[in-house]
């Protein structure tokens, strides 16, 4: 695993984006940067296992280097089922197709995966008995996610699961205050500089753009799932599970 060091040297003044050279340094930057991270990849295994019914689809939109449809595939016990893992990002989508075909030569393609370069918009959604949006839905415009979602919802079985974790702002701008410093700080004890953080946050401005918790659950709740809740969260960053 490479050490994240990117904003040692660049400046912020460039928008973020999933290239290769974030792509190099991910597991070091997701470990570092969000806290509870690892415990989020770990429920989603689990979760597979309970929800994940034959003959069905799952979905990780945004899947990066895969971490999430690994633990989706691994958690899965019932036969004929499929994940399907899509990344607009090139770079991210070639090493997710690494860590798959690493994945099939360690265990056996026991759950097949197909990794596919598109919008995560433009996806249509069948048979699904869950989908997982593990930070990523604070990267899609904020005008096209109630249609995103709804799409989701449409394409969910009944009993079906979303698995939504996202950074989010607190209605509070005191706690908001208090959970943005915190996170810095959780950063500075992972070995980011103060002016690594702060280049980042620029970098990031306008490209991750965060909700409150209150709006995610407004958003499921008025689209049609019939249960939602918080299961995890770390300061600013939480995880909702949805049933269909």
């Amino acid at each position: 695993m490479k050490d994240d060091d990117i904003y040692k040297s660049e400046d912020g003044s460039e928008p973020f984006r999933f290239n290769e050279k974030v792509a190099r340094v991910f597991p070091d930057m997701l470990q570092r940067s969000i806290p509870g991270y690892a415990a989020s990849i770990e429920a989603i295994g689990s979760l597979a296992a309970r929800y994940v019914r034959p003959g069905t689809t799952c979905y990780d939109l945004g899947c990066s280097l895969g971490a999430a449809t690994i633990a989706m595939r691994h958690g899965i016990s019932e036969p004929c089922c499929r994940v399907v893992a899509v990344d607009s990002a090139p770079a991210m989508v070639e090493r997710c197709r690494e860590t798959i075909a690493e994945d099939d030569r360690q265990n056996g393609p026991e759950t097949q995966v197909d990794v596919i370069e598109g919008d995560i918009c433009e996806i249509e959604f069948t048979n699904a008995s869950m989908v997982v949006l593990n930070y990523t839905l604070q990267f899609v415009d904020p005008g096209a996610r109630d249609a995103l979602v709804q799409r989701i919802f449409n394409g969910l079985n009944e009993g079906g699961l979303l698995v939504l974790s996202e950074k989010v702002v607190d209605e509070s701008a005191h706690m908001e205050e208090l959970l943005v410093d915190l996170h810095h700080e959780h950063k500075r004890r992972n070995h980011y500089s103060a002016l690594e953080v702060a280049r980042k946050r620029v970098a990031l401005e306008n490209v991750l753009v965060p909700e409150s918790v209150a709006a995610h659950r407004e958003r499921l709740q008025r689209i049609g799932f019939s249960h939602s809740a918080v299961w995890l969260r770390y300061f600013n960053f939480v995880s909702i599970i949805a049933i269909r």
